[in-house]
């Protein structure tokens, strides 16, 4: 009886690096809860685009060594981009919440579901500046391209 192949998903996975802008307005501060909560679901590691901003040299060094960098701007001054340029930092995937549909305001005026606007987007890939697969764990896989074989059941 022959051994059946596993499913090897996950095990070669993006290292992503998140970087909120984590302005005062509302759009600001839900960059950082998006980021928070990506960071726990497993969609890449959060890291703080102030120390990026005075050029901490051990933070280019990482992000310029993985294999994605997010950037997460709360509106269209774009902060977060243009600091993480400024370093040589290039965004794999960038998205900005106001075009998300959300109004930017009061820096409490956000809701569970405008987290969850952002988060979705970044699951879905929204943003990314090169076609690559994105694995959506928090649908099952769904449209992994993993390569595994597993037509997004895995």
């Amino acid at each position: 009886m022959a051994d059946t192949p596993s499913c090897t998903c996950g095990q070669n996975e993006k290292k992503r690096i998140i970087f909120p802008c984590a302005g005062q307005a509302n759009t600001g501060q839900l960059t950082n809860l998006a980021a928070i909560q990506l960071t726990e679901e497993g969609y890449g590691s959060i890291a703080c685009v102030a120390l990026l901003a005075i050029g901490s040299e051990n933070l280019v060094a990482n992000a310029m060594n993985a294999e994605e960098v997010v950037i997460l701007d709360g509106c269209p001054m774009l902060c977060a981009k243009k600091i993480a340029g400024a370093q040589g930092v290039p965004a794999g995937q960038h998205i900005v919440v106001t075009d998300l549909g959300i109004t930017k305001g009061p820096s409490k005026d956000y809701t569970q579901d405008d987290v969850e606007k952002i988060v979705s987007a970044c699951w879905k890939g929204e943003g990314r500046t090169k076609t690559t697969a994105s694995t959506d764990k928090r649908s099952g896989g769904k449209n992994s391209g993993c390569g595994c074989g597993c037509n997004g059941t895995c």
